[in-house]
């Protein structure tokens, strides 16, 4: 009686473990799958600080992102459904051990902000990753032991098919992910959100203290500047760096403001605060920026001229670069100095396009998506739909992606069961044919 109780224990344990394993991969691996350009900027993260920035070209750091997304999404897909048991704790085991090891190197050194296993969903320091794996590790173990007590919920003959599903819907949201924006957005600068409302402090909170220095060249030298000494337009812009110098109160936006590169004013309460619309072209560096869109970029620019919008291209790219852009894409447009990072973080694209009205955020488009001059009203953008905060639902966006993943599933299940079923009374009515001339043989 009492071996029975231990071996029940057992199994209520491994399938217990199986599903907070199920759920924490399928989360994982989902905010991963939707947002694959910012796990292609973690992946940087780390290059840059095991001192290997630069060593690998994009393509290649995009497809080691989409990879682990891919890996973690199907790991989890396999607990929750029970499949491929061996394979699915095998490869979790050697996923955690080295995750393990890896989020406690980077707890020791803090040589990266944070790891970025939730994406920007939840964002964990790195001693918290590092504890959240050693519990994760200890039920990849669990039920790498015990995983014969697994209980599946597909039949042997199907488990091929549901792995082999979910990597393919894996591939399919990862890459409309990639070719438009995410699909559900975790970041500040989201549609509906108003900037300027982000960045208040409460009267009673102790701001944190930032520094934005601005490295300039002048005859061959490089030096440092802040925004009350910057140096005269002999100078050279090369790049700005924000740190943090005191922390207090930190709003959700905290690094957003805009330099003139041709006046070097500050017009961040300007643009905010401007009751008309505002189109932000973001390209965080134009060296690497696609110029495929260029002509419809400029329709655009000339659009908002000829309605009284404003238009500005916001980069962190150095002076030769930008030259090197308004050559190449005939830009007539004015250019505005903001930090990479917060360029990166208001849109997945570069560059992307963003439109903005009294610092609130109405629409954002990937550079493939960007409206033509059909789309627009000749009358002005309050006569489009672009003229007003575009509809936003993530629980919505959720379920559908919930459906589109459960029910293909469900009718391939359905067509493999037919199939199946129909196999299995074909070879009972062969068994039957192959009896009946066995007794006409020995007739």
């Amino acid at each position: 009686m009492e071996k029975n109780n231990i071996h029940i224990a057992k199994s209520v344990l491994a399938n217990v473990f199986r599903f907070v394993l199920a759920i924490t991969f399928i989360f994982s691996g989902f905010v991963k799958l939707v947002d694959p350009i910012g796990s292609l900027y973690k992946i940087q993260d780390y290059f840059i600080a095991f001192g290997l920035g630069g060593l690998l070209p994009n393509a290649v750091m995009i497809f080691i992102g989409a990879f682990f997304a891919i890996i973690e999404f199907t790991l989890g897909t396999c607990y929750f459904w029970g499949i491929r048991r061996k394979l699915t704790t095998w490869l979790s085991l050697l996923l955690m051990v080295f995750m393990t090891t890896l989020t406690f190197y980077l707890a020791v050194t803090d040589s990266v902000s944070d790891c970025g296993c939730f994406g920007d969903v939840v964002v964990l320091t790195n001693w918290q990753t590092f504890l959240k794996n050693i519990f994760l590790l200890t039920f990849v173990i669990i039920t790498f032991k015990w995983k014969k007590r697994i209980i599946p919920f597909i039949s042997a003959n199907s488990q091929w098919l549901v792995s082999l599903f979910s990597i393919l819907y894996s591939i399919c949201l990862i890459m409309y992910c990639f070719h438009h924006l995410p699909v559900l957005d975790f970041r500040p600068y989201k549609i509906g959100k108003n900037i300027l409302q982000e960045m208040m402090i409460p009267d009673d909170a102790k701001p944190s203290v930032y520094e934005t220095t601005f490295i300039l060249s002048k005859d061959g030298k490089k030096k440092e500047f802040t925004i009350d000494n910057y140096p005269d337009s002999t100078w050279t812009f090369v790049e700005a760096k924000t740190k943090l110098i005191e922390k207090g109160f930190e709003p959700t936006i905290h690094d957003f403001s805009l330099i003139d590169l041709e006046t070097y004013d500050d017009l961040t309460h300007k643009v905010l605060t401007d009751t008309t619309y505002t189109f932000f072209l973001i390209a965080n560096r134009l060296d690497k920026a696609d110029d495929g869109n260029i002509d419809l970029i400029n329709e655009i620019y000339d659009y908002s001229t000829e309605h009284g919008y404003g238009f500005y291209c916001l980069t962190s790219s150095p002076e030769e670069d930008i030259l090197a852009w308004q050559d190449r894409a005939g830009a007539e447009y004015p250019f505005c100095l903001v930090d990479e990072i917060t360029l990166k973080t208001m849109i997945r694209s570069n560059p992307g396009l963003m439109l903005i009205k009294n610092g609130t955020i109405l629409n954002k488009w990937n550079q493939s998506d960007i409206p033509d001059e059909y789309e627009l009203d000749g009358r002005g953008l309050e006569y489009t739909a672009f003229g007003e905060i575009k509809p936003v639902n993530d629980a919505r966006t959720i379920g559908l992606a919930f459906l589109w993943y459960i029910i293909p599933l469900l009718i391939v299940l359905g067509f493999d069961s037919l199939w199946v079923l129909h196999q299995k009374r074909k070879n009972a009515k062969q068994k039957v044919v192959d009896k009946d001339e066995d007794l006409e043989n020995l007739i």
